[in-house]
């Protein structure tokens, strides 16, 4: 209960400051990560909370659903099929180059085996636009850049999920989940994606019936009901949820416009609740024994995977595409670690393989580094792009025109 209390608290003040936080590099992500680091055993020590708990993968996992699921709402099929080689660049080349490039330096700068750095190289593959969202969420930002980082984190999550799998296996499991064959691996995928299509196009098929349909207060739980079953059903069948979700998403908006926008707000809000609390969670988990267990050669390689192997895969995956130079930039430099890599770092973690401990403290301190990193350069790179309504209240008043996301959902990550 003393952790709702500190969640609570926490909650209050990061919406206090969510207009300044909004204005300015003060971050409301960073609140909650340093929040939790303050009340663990590192500091007050009031929350008692360690990598192998139940609640951290529980409330990472529900995070990086939640944070799926209304990213695949903001797909448009339309839009993805004009410009669909961006996306299909940043996944089919800068991803690979990414994850190689993180092992060769994890490798030679960490002293971890060849295996293990391959693994916290696809561990730390994916990207998160979440700790980006005064650039993914603001329509004066060119739609094929905010198209691009939305896909591009949406998709990479599954496709980094069977390779972690393979590679836990290869170093050396002791868990079941890491024993699972690449057959396995891939019905789970496939299981994933086939939910997260059916389940909305058929409950969205129901709602057409004469007889049925939501009146206008329920109409937002009706996506919400479709997310509830499809996560239980998920994990009940171990499908693959990040892709179901994602999926779900973006087949709901593509099949009702409608069900979409009366969802919009409270699946915004819902995703916000459950990003911040596996932040604080995870904070809990950066304790100063933490930050001492990592070599200084570990600390070169946090950086570098920040402030290079992102920037550069994905700056050469875009070559000789149409975006502009300001755009390639921006592109190449959110890349932010986030619920994926946290849940994927945990796998890490509980497989219990050799260098495992190893593997998750560099995991879990660039995570931290980025959101830090990622969350508190958004504003400022968004007024490149002359987007002043950060925080979506107008000086004046209100536009009327504005869509919800715009001035609902923006609340800095």
């Amino acid at each position: 209960m003393l952790l709702v209390v500190v969640f609570g608290v926490a909650l209050l003040i990061a919406v206090l400051l969510s207009g300044l936080a909004a204005r300015t590099v003060l971050s409301t992500s960073l609140l909650f990560l340093v929040g939790g680091a303050l009340v663990s055993d590192g500091f007050l020590g009031w929350i008692h909370i360690t990598p192998d708990s139940e609640i951290v993968s529980v409330t990472a996992d529900l995070a990086l659903f939640a944070v799926l699921f209304t990213d695949g709402m903001h797909v448009s099929f339309p839009k993805l099929r004009e410009n669909w080689r961006n996306p299909a660049r940043a996944l089919g080349l800068g991803m690979p180059l990414a994850f190689v490039g993180m092992a060769l330096i994890t490798h030679y700068l960490v002293g971890l085996d060849w295996t293990t750095s391959f693994l916290v190289g696809a561990v730390l593959a994916p990207t998160d636009p979440v700790f980006a969202s005064a650039i993914v969420g603001r329509k004066e930002v060119p739609s094929k850049l905010r198209q691009l980082l939305n896909v591009e984190s949406g998709i990479n999550d599954g496709l980094a999920l069977p390779v972690v799998l393979i590679l836990i296996a290869a170093a050396g499991p002791t868990s079941g989940q890491a024993e699972a064959s690449l057959g396995t691996i891939a019905l789970e995928l496939v299981l994933g994606l086939v939910f997260g299509v059916v389940l909305p196009f058929v409950v969205i098929e129901l709602v057409r019936f004469r007889l049925l349909g939501a009146e206008p207060k329920l109409q937002p739980l009706l996506p919400l009901a479709i997310g509830v079953i499809l996560y239980a059903l998920c994990h009940l069948t171990h499908a693959n949820p990040y892709l179901a979700a994602f999926a779900a998403g973006a087949v709901l908006t593509a099949r009702s416009l409608e069900a979409k926008e009366a969802f919009e707000p409270l699946g915004e809000a819902l995703a916000e609740l459950a990003k911040f609390a596996a932040l604080l969670v995870f904070g809990a988990l950066l304790t100063p024994s933490l930050f001492g267990d990592l070599s200084f050669g570990g600390y070169v390689a946090v950086v570098l995977a920040i402030v290079l192997i992102r920037p550069a895969s994905l700056l050469l995956s875009l070559l000789g595409t149409r975006f502009t130079r300001q755009e390639k930039l921006v592109a190449a430099w959110f890349g932010p670690k986030g619920f994926a890599s946290v849940v994927y770092g945990l796998l890490v973690l509980q497989a219990g393989i050799p260098q495992g401990e190893e593997a998750f403290t560099l995991i879990a301190l660039c995570i931290a580094f980025s959101i830090v990193a990622h969350s508190s350069t958004d504003v400022p790179i968004a007024r490149l792009f002359h987007v002043d309504d950060l925080a979506g209240i107008p000086a004046g008043r209100k536009d009327a025109d504005t869509p919800s996301k715009e001035t609902t959902a923006d609340a800095r990550a």
